[in-house]
C-alpha cells in the first residue's frame, strides 16, 4: 500500500448513545487497505453498531468517520449512496434478501438502482455466482435454497462489482460446521484475491485463527487455493475487542491469543467450540471429499 494513501476506514474519537445510554465511547481505530480487521467481543458490546456507523446507517453523537479519506459526516446523500453501491459492501447478521426475488434478481439489485448497464449488469452478476458456487442457481427463489446457499447469496449480494470494502456482521451465524468453512473461504477468496479491505465481526473466536493463518492463492493451472499460509506469508489480518462500548485490545491474532486481559480470557471461556468435531478443510470447496446432502 502507497504510503500516501489513506486508510479505508478511520473512526476518530467516535461516540454513538441511544437516550442517555452511552453505547460506543471515544472509538478510535483504522483499517488499512487490504487489511482485515477481526472485530470481537460479547454480546451487547457495539460490534454490529460499529458497522451500521462505517456504513452512515446512524450517526454518531460526536467524532469523525472517514472512508477512503471521505469524512461521510460531511458527504450528502447521493454521495453517500455512491459509496454504499460502489466503495463498500456489507453482509448482515440478519437475513436480508428479497424473498419475492429470484437468485439472479438479488445479486443484480443494487447494480440496477445504481443505473448500471445491462450488460455489465449479467457480467457482473454471472462473475460473483460463480465465485460464490450458485452458478446454475439464477432462477430458484430464496426459499428454495439452504441455508448456506442463501448465506452464499448474501455475500454474492454484497461483493457484486467488487468494492474496495466489505464488512461482514457474522456471517457464519447459525451455520452448521460445513456450510461456516465454506463462507469463511469465501471471505479470504476475495480478501487475497480481489485485495478487498475488510472489518470482519464475529464472536467465534476459533475463527480468528483461520482468518489469520490461511491464504487464498492461484495455482499454475489458475485455480484458486486456500491454503495455510506459510508463517514468512500470512495474510495482514489484525484483532480488535470491545468491551461495553470501548476498545480494550487492538493488536495481533498471536497477541490476542497470549493475552490475560479479563475480557478476552471471558471470550474464549464463553467459545465452547468443539474443534475436533469442526476440523478445518484446505479446501472446503472439493465436493469429492463430502457426501452429496452435507453440500451447501
Amino acid at each position: 500500500m502507497s504510503d500516501n494513501k489513506p486508510p479505508a476506514i478511520e473512526f476518530r474519537n467516535v461516540y454513538l448513545s441511544f437516550e442517555d445510554h452511552v453505547v460506543l465511547k471515544n472509538i478510535n481505530f483504522t483499517l488499512a487497505e487490504e487489511e482485515m480487521l477481526v472485530l470481537t467481543g460479547v454480546s451487547g458490546s457495539g460490534k454490529s453498531l460499529l458497522l451500521r456507523l462505517a456504513m452512515s446507517l446512524l450517526k454518531p453523537d460526536s467524532g469523525q468517520i472517514f472512508v477512503n479519506g471521505q469524512e461521510i459526516e460531511k458527504l450528502d446523500e447521493s454521495d453517500l449512496l455512491a459509496i454504499r453501491g460502489g466503495s463498500m459492501g456489507m453482509v448482515f447478521q440478519e437475513d436480508s434478501l428479497f424473498t419475492g426475488l429470484r437468485v439472479y434478481e438479488n445479486v443484480a439489485y443494487r447494480l440496477e438502482e445504481h443505473d448500471w448497464a445491462e450488460e455489465e449488469i449479467e457480467k457482473a452478476v454471472s462473475e460473483v455466482l460463480q465465485f460464490v458456487g450458485l452458478d446454475g442457481e439464477e432462477e430458484k427463489f430464496p426459499e428454495e435454497l439452504s441455508g448456506g446457499m442463501k448465506r452464499r447469496l448474501e455475500i454474492a449480494r454484497a461483493l457484486v462489482g467488487w468494492p474496495r470494502i466489505m464488512l461482514f456482521d457474522e456471517p457464519t451465524m447459525s451455520l452448521d460446521p460445513l456450510a461456516a468453512v465454506k463462507v469463511l473461504d469465501l471471505i479470504i477468496r476475495a480478501r487475497d484475491i480481489n485485495h478487498i479491505s475488510s472489518l470482519y465481526v464475529t464472536k467465534k473466536t476459533y475463527e480468528l485463527d483461520y482468518l489469520a493463518r490461511f491464504r487464498a492463492e492461484r495455482d499454475a493451472d489458475g485455480n484458486i487455493r486456500v491454503t495455510e499460509a506459510p508463517a514468512t506469508n500470512l495474510p495482514n489480518t489484525r484483532v480488535m475487542v470491545l468491551d461495553a462500548g470501548s476498545i480494550v485490545f487492538d493488536g495481533s491474532v498471536a497477541d490476542f491469543a497470549k493475552s490475560d486481559l479479563p475480557e478476552i480470557k471471558e471470550l474464549i471461556t464463553l467459545e465452547s467450540h468443539d474443534h475436533s468435531k469442526d476440523p478445518y478443510f484446505p479446501d472446503p470447496w472439493d465436493k469429492r471429499r463430502h457426501p452429496t446432502e452435507t453440500i451447501l
